[in-house]
């Protein structure tokens, strides 16, 4: 009688994903060491993580959002940019308009900055004339020098105090235009441009930068020579807004950019804009 050598039953320990417990792996997440299925891992840079490692090493949300917006560039300054082109072809466009400037259409008119129609009520023709020009000479010439100062101002000031510095700027200039030319239908971007160029020469001055140096100084001198010898530009708009623009921006920019600066900022530009509302109201009336 031979003997038959009895044949032994192996287990053999299926490794399963750690999420998914009904699928076999033979791949590791090489940050934690637990067990995952493709699905669950994604490609790193040294090896592949799961996705709750991934997630784990995600930043917060609210310096994912500013990583987002450096990414972006200079949103605020491309969004105004945006508005005043979109307004101007649709005035330009509306019955009456024209892209050269030769007639100004009737929404040209219904948005334009006059003292009349301030006193009456119409408070918004403050703020919608900054964003109506005429012909595409005057919005081109004002949106190079938008673009141009906002995409060096946005960085060091942030969205919140660049949108609440052009409006204070814009706010400033509609004071100006009305206290010197109440009577006008004045119009355009430029009064928030100078205010722009104004802070940009404080904040040069203020880290040591010869403004004449750098051509700013120069480039403000130049515009208001043009702003008096030009018939047609608004001497007090562009006055206006050179003035509100320094003195928010030289509070603005003498301190680092820091959530209490950033306040502070906003509520020096919100007193600013309070106040050349009020001055509208006043030279409106007289």
């Amino acid at each position: 009688m031979s003997d038959i050598p009895a044949v032994e039953s192996l287990a053999v320990d299926t490794t399963t994903c750690f999420h998914h417990r009904d699928r076999p792996t033979g791949r590791n997440c090489t940050r934690c060491g637990r067990p995952a299925c493709p699905e669950c891992l994604h490609e790193a840079p040294v090896g592949s993580h799961c996705f709750e490692c991934v997630r784990a090493a995600r930043p917060p949300a609210a310096q994912r959002v500013r990583q987002r917006a450096a990414g972006a560039g200079p949103v605020v300054t491309k969004t105004l940019v945006g508005l005043n082109l979109a307004v101007f072809l649709l005035t330009s466009l509306s019955p009456g308009g024209s892209l050269t400037g030769d007639g100004a259409s009737q929404l040209t008119t219904r948005l334009a900055l006059t003292a009349t129609y301030v006193h009456q009520g119409e408070l918004y023709r403050l703020v919608t004339s900054g964003f109506i020009h005429y012909g595409a000479v005057h919005i081109l010439f004002n949106m190079v020098i938008l673009y141009r100062f906002g995409e060096m101002l946005e960085p060091a000031l942030g969205e919140v105090r660049m949108a609440s510095l052009y409006l204070a700027a814009l706010l400033c200039g509609s004071f100006g235009a009305l206290l010197l030319s109440p009577h006008a239908l004045t119009g355009g971007a430029s009064g928030a441009v100078f205010g722009l160029l104004g802070a940009t020469a404080v904040g040069l001055h203020q880290r040591g930068v010869n403004v004449w140096h750098s051509g700013v100084g120069g480039l403000i001198a130049v515009n208001l020579v043009l702003t008096v010898v030009i018939p047609g530009i608004s001497i007090g708009g562009h006055l206006g807004g050179l003035i509100g623009g320094a003195a928010v921006g030289w509070f603005m920019l003498r301190v680092p950019t820091t959530r209490r600066s950033v306040l502070d900022g906003a509520a020096v530009a919100a007193v600013v804009s309070a106040l050349a509302v009020a001055g509208s109201l006043w030279a409106a009336g007289r």
